[in-house]
């Protein structure tokens, strides 16, 4: 759990909005005294899903689960 002051928050919203969606727990504070919890939105929170790499792996080779000669001696 993170806490900032209202000033701080001002400063920087987008880098407390990242951390959040993150999975942080932002908390305001009116001085020391705690007054706001910025939280996220249901909805924005995406899932990992499987296969959401598609665009970024374009070509794997049959064989690319192949045990490797260098680790040969480890091999059982």
């Amino acid at each position: 759990m993170a806490q900032v002051t209202i000033n701080e928050a001002k400063m920087h919203l987008s880098k407390l909005i990242r951390r959040a969606l993150n999975g942080e727990e932002i908390i305001i504070a009116k001085g020391n005294q705690p007054a706001v919890k910025l939280v996220v939105v249901p909805e924005m929170c995406q899932e990992r899903r499987v296969g959401g790499a598609q665009d970024v792996i374009l070509h794997m080779t049959e064989d690319f689960d192949a045990p490797l000669d260098d680790f040969a001696e480890y091999m059982p």
